[in-house]
């Protein structure tokens, strides 16, 4: 297929700049894929929806680390670190790095009395591995939550090095209420989830649904547009992910119909079930968490065997992410692509926002 097919119109005006001070009062666009109607609902509306059916709901329990860290080389420059992945270690990194091509192999960056840090080897991809001397021998895990900023994507216009940068704002909002801080390991926010609320996950939980967490590490490809002249010629990234014992259990041999709450979430479990198909579904001990590494792209016509419902954003034109759902909404079918941009242009229509920080859509 034509990858120009993925690509839509999208107004600037319609990409949300910041996010909703009432989590759960965004707008939620119900989607029914049998009866094909579609409804104006509020997050906050989520437990009534999915009333007279008990769900197990799956969620990327991944904290955002503070990937972008500004710095300056010793002739005083700027310079802009973007953490993507450890090496080893806690002290080499592969990062992305502003200006690249000032940057070679053997230069140097830091801030004073905080790191120094020398680039020690560079990618033809931009990509370079850069080693980190901290102060006090500080991870640099450490050094961004000390340092650092999340790292916003970059239709989020923010000037994020500038005194005047409301840091905590970002800070609370580019990210999940059940984030687990022991797992800082997402390059981007798990966005879907941001809706949630305490209060709200209560509610689901008092009416009989059930959360069950999984961890996908978040690579900063999930921004990267489709590259060739075909969605088959895209070569996906790769993200290590982990479910734990009690998520195995369930999704192995629960009875309840499940909910993927975002793209994420669906990545690490469509993979983790196709792998489970491969081999068989030979016994293995559920006691034990999974640790994988998905490089799944899924695009239409695939099926997606994992779940029921899906929680998701409305996405980038030319995205991987709108194959994903494209597929979810036809499985089996090419033809989910022409109705998930219906779907978009009637929420443009409607006045919802787009994006990390916009609106939602829940497909049934």
């Amino acid at each position: 297929m034509d990858s120009e097919i993925l690509d839509y119109y999208l107004p600037p005006e319609a990409i949300a700049q910041f996010p909703h001070k009432k989590r759960d009062e965004a707008k939620l666009l119900v989607v029914d894929r049998k009866t094909q109607e579609q409804s104006d609902m509020l997050f906050k509306d989520l437990p009534d929806i999915l009333s007279g059916r008990n769900y197990s709901i799956f969620r990327n329990d991944a904290s955002v680390l503070k990937a972008r860290i500004y710095a300056r080389r010793p002739s005083g420059a700027e310079v802009e670190c973007l953490l993507l992945s450890p090496v080893d270690g806690a002290f080499r990194w592969t990062c992305m790095l502003r200006p690249g091509r000032r940057l070679k192999v053997g230069a140097s960056f830091g801030v004073d009395g905080v790191f120094q840090a020398i680039v020690e080897s560079r990618d033809d991809d931009g990509r370079a591995v850069v080693k980190f001397d901290t102060a006090g021998g500080m991870s640099v895990v450490e050094l961004s939550q000390r340092i650092g900023v999340p790292p916003l994507p970059p239709y989020i216009k923010r000037q994020q090095n500038s005194p005047d940068y409301d840091r905590s704002l970002d800070n609370e909002y580019y990210e999940t209420v059940y984030a687990d801080p022991s797992k800082r390991v997402a390059a981007a926010a798990p966005t879907a989830g941001m809706h949630f609320t305490d209060s709200l996950d209560a509610e689901l939980e008092k009416r009989g649904h059930r959360f069950f967490d999984i961890t996908l590490h978040v690579g900063i490809g999930t921004f990267q547009p489709l590259k060739g002249k075909t969605i088959e010629e895209h070569k996906m990234h790769s993200e290590v992910y982990e479910i734990p014992p009690e998520t195995r259990a369930e999704f192995e041999g629960g009875s309840n119909p499940r909910l993927a709450v975002g793209t994420t979430s669906i990545r690490a479990l469509e993979d983790y079930r196709r792998k489970r198909l491969a081999d068989g579904n030979k016994p293995v001990d559920l006691s034990v968490p999974y640790l994988g590494e998905a490089n799944l792209f899924i695009y239409p016509p695939q099926e997606i065997g994992c779940a029921d419902a899906l929680i998701t954003n409305f996405h980038l034109p030319k995205s991987t992410l709108l194959c994903l759902v494209a597929s979810f909404l036809k499985p089996g079918s090419q033809d989910g692509i022409a109705w998930l941009k219906e779907i978009y242009a009637r929420a443009l229509k409607d006045g919802y926002k787009f994006f990390s920080y916009g609106d939602a859509m829940l497909i049934l």
